[in-house]
């Protein structure tokens, strides 16, 4: 199954998955002229802000929507599309930066070891993204009003949400060295009213959700809804997605 990124209507709706990466920016300790990796960088805002401190920035992402709408944005920066997975810079960066994109990765051995090789001896890696538990509720919701007709249980998940543990241990075959790595607990309320959940679903969960016929696909996302609604997900006016994020530090050996 294939995410489809809709970048304009991604900048409208989700715009708080760069207003909470904001913080993230500071824990890069950026010097200027450092030569800064964004992986997965959506339609490029953190990017953006990265460049305006001071570094110099490569911005990669394995859609071409996304780039498309970086480069219309921010004319002046380097974009381009990758897959964050297998690419390798050809020059070693100081720093990688990544927000709410790892998850994306399924290849998580791949991402790691593409980092590595993208960082000079002693660059960081500055990092958050969905943690084992996150979007909990959201996928039982969805498994729960999956077609049995279709697959036995809950569709393929295309998310990759470790455990601390995991994550660390996996960065430490990589060559990269845990300085910090923390869960998160980030409930996030979404916007559109009683619409946030049916827009969340259908920017976040498209590739699963794209291969069903029209009236199926909406028959799972209205089950869906039904069975969040009695969850603390929803309030009776507004949706939160029940976000739990994964943050790491580490420094290539």
């Amino acid at each position: 199954m294939t995410q489809r990124w809709h970048a304009q209507g991604y900048d409208k709706s989700m715009a708080f998955v760069s207003r909470y990466g904001e913080e993230l920016v500071e824990w890069l300790e950026l010097k200027a002229g450092e030569r800064v990796l964004d992986w997965g960088c959506g339609t490029g805002d953190l990017a953006a802000e990265l460049a305006r401190r001071g570094a110099v920035v490569t911005g990669i992402d394995g859609s071409a929507d996304m780039i498309a709408q970086a480069r219309a944005k921010y004319t002046q920066l380097d974009w381009r599309v990758a897959d964050g997975q297998s690419y390798i810079s050809e020059d070693a960066a100081d720093a990688i930066f990544s927000n709410a994109a790892l998850h994306w990765m399924t290849d998580a051995e791949g991402a790691a070891g593409s980092m590595s090789a993208s960082l000079r001896p002693g660059g960081r890696l500055v990092a958050e993204f969905g943690a084992a538990g996150n979007i909990r509720l959201i996928r039982e919701a969805l498994g729960a009003a999956w077609p049995a007709a279709l697959a036995p249980g809950a569709p393929a998940w295309p998310w990759y949400f470790p455990t601390v543990g995991e994550y660390a241990a996996l960065l430490e075959r990589a060559g990269l060295e845990v300085r910090m790595a923390v869960r998160v607990d980030r409930p996030t309320p979404l916007s559109d009213g009683e619409q946030g959940m049916r827009v969340w679903l259908a920017t976040f969960a498209n590739g699963i959700l794209s291969g069903l016929e029209e009236d199926v696909r909406e028959a799972v996302v209205a089950e869906t809804e039904r069975g969040l609604k009695a969850t603390a997900l929803w309030d009776g006016a507004r949706w939160t997605a029940d976000y739990e994020r994964l943050r790491v530090v580490a420094v290539k050996r």
